[in-house]
C-alpha cells in the first residue's frame, strides 16, 4: 500500500463492539483488524478476511465479505467557505450491512449514513442513500451558501463510468488528461466520456483529495454533471 491515511472507527455485530482503525490509500485498498483478524477490501462493503478463508473468530460473511454488522469511521475533510478560506471538517460515516437475503439476492439491507461536522453544525444525508456519490450530493446541498466541499467527488477532473458505480471508490480521475476531459459533454461520440475513458489516471475514493483539486464548475460538468446535482421536481 502507498502512503496511507488512518480513519478511527468501530465495528459492531451481535457478538459485541470494538474500536478499530481503518488504513486506506484512498484508491484501491482498505485494511483493518477486527478481533485480531486482518481484513482487506476495495470498499467498505467488500471487506474480506486476509488470506481468503473465513476465520475462526465469530463473524458473518456473504460471498467472502463481512455482513450482519455496523461499520463506523471518521474521515477528515476540508470545506472552502467564502470569505473564510479553507475550514477543517469531519465526515462521520456509518454503514449498516444486513444479512444474506438468499442465493443470488445479496444482502437484505445496506444503509449508508454520512454526517459532515463543520463549525459546530451537522449536515446529514437523507435516509436511503446507497452510495457515497448520492450521500455527498445530499450533504453538499445542505451546506450554507458559499460553503463547498474539497474532495474528489467535488473535483473538476473526476467522473463516473456510464456503466454505474458501487458504494465507493469507483470515481475515475482525469488529472493527467485535463485538456481532453474539458471537452467531455456526454456519453458517446468524440467528446463523450467513452472516448477518453482509457486516459484516466486512476480510480479514487470520493472523500480523497490531492494537490490538483479544483472545484467542479457549472460551465463544464463532464458526463456525470455538476456537484451537487440539481434536484429534479
Amino acid at each position: 500500500m502507498s502512503t496511507g491515511r488512518f480513519w478511527p472507527g468501530r465495528y459492531t455485530d451481535r457478538h459485541g463492539s470494538e474500536a478499530i482503525v481503518f488504513e486506506t490509500d484512498g484508491r484501491e485498498s482498505i485494511r483493518t483488524t477486527i478481533r485480531g483478524v486482518p481484513f482487506e477490501g476495495d470498499t467498505m462493503d467488500d471487506l474480506g478476511a486476509l488470506g481468503g478463508d473465513p476465520p475462526d473468530a465469530p463473524f458473518a460473511f456473504f460471498d467472502g465479505a463481512l455482513c450482519s454488522c455496523l461499520l463506523e469511521w471518521e474521515v477528515p475533510l476540508s470545506v472552502t467557505v467564502e470569505g473564510q478560506g479553507v475550514r477543517a471538517a469531519v465526515l462521520d460515516c456509518a454503514l449498516r450491512l444486513g444479512a444474506p437475503a438468499g442465493p443470488g439476492k445479496g444482502l437484505d439491507a445496506e444503509t449508508l449514513t454520512t454526517t459532515l461536522r463543520l463549525d459546530g453544525h451537522a449536515y446529514r444525508n437523507a435516509a436511503g442513500a446507497d452510495t457515497f456519490e448520492d450521500a455527498l450530493h445530499q450533504v453538499q446541498r445542505q451546506l450554507p451558501a458559499g460553503a463547498r466541499m474539497r474532495a474528489c467527488v467535488a473535483c473538476a477532473w473526476s467522473d463516473y463510468s456510464p456503466f454505474g458505480n458501487g458504494l465507493m471508490a469507483g470515481l475515475a480521475c482525469f488529472r493527467d488528461a485535463k485538456d481532453r476531459y474539458r471537452q467531455v459533454d456526454g456519453k458517446h461520440g468524440p467528446t463523450g466520456i467513452f472516448a477518453i475513458w482509457d486516459q484516466h489516471t486512476e480510480f479514487v475514493q470520493e472523500t480523497w483529495l490531492c494537490g490538483e483539486f479544483e472545484h467542479r464548475s457549472s460551465t463544464h460538468t463532464g458526463y456525470r454533471g455538476p456537484f451537487p446535482a440539481p434536484v429534479w421536481p
